[in-house]
């Protein structure tokens, strides 16, 4: 994932190992600079090419995830072309990552090759830096959108995957026909 001689700070491997502990299915990374919601990939599969959309096996989970974040959204679902993230208005308040802008190293990306869990990257205000004024109007305009997008959790395949006798089966591989992408069970 990352490149030969990348050097991982002590705080990145340890969230890596945190989240290959926990079977989470579902994570939101919440940015500032911009109204948009991403999702992987971030880093294009050309890393010559900038702007490159860059799908992954699950394409449509991750259209759906980042729709239910941005639909919830006041200013993200809001039609107007003159606003901060009104570039993304055409396309729903959601971009592929990479066709925005490529970068390695992302957490969405670690997460969707290296554990079960499918992140989307939330750009929640205008102001990279916000004021402390400003916090409360952008965790109101956010507030409804995250609880909607944690309710995503939801959806899609879950259960047990248990032996003949009932017992839960660790690291079994779950395949779904036509998505090249595999998930396994927790403990």
């Amino acid at each position: 994932f990352f490149s030969s001689g990348f050097q991982v700070a002590p705080e990145t491997k340890a969230v890596m190992k945190w989240l290959r502990s926990i079977p989470f299915v579902l994570s939101a990374s919440l940015h500032g600079g911009e109204l948009v919601v991403t999702y992987p990939y971030d880093y294009s599969r050309h890393p010559m090419e900038e702007k490159m959309f860059s799908p992954t096996p699950d394409e449509k989970v991750f259209k759906m995830l980042a729709k239910a974040y941005a639909d919830a959204h006041p200013v993200i679902s809001d039609r107007s072309e003159l606003r901060c993230g009104g570039n993304f208005v055409k396309r729903g308040g959601i971009i592929n990552g990479a066709e925005w802008y490529s970068f390695t190293g992302g957490m969405a990306d670690f997460n969707y090759l290296h554990t079960n869990c499918f992140e989307v990257t939330v750009e929640v205000g205008c102001e990279k830096f916000p004021l402390e004024e400003e916090l409360f109007t952008i965790w109101h305009e956010n507030k409804g959108a995250l609880l909607n997008y944690m309710e995503m959790v939801h959806r899609g395949i879950k259960g047990i995957v248990s032996d003949k006798f009932g017992n839960p089966i660790k690291n079994a591989r779950i395949s779904v026909r036509g998505i090249q992408h595999d998930v396994t069970t927790g403990n």
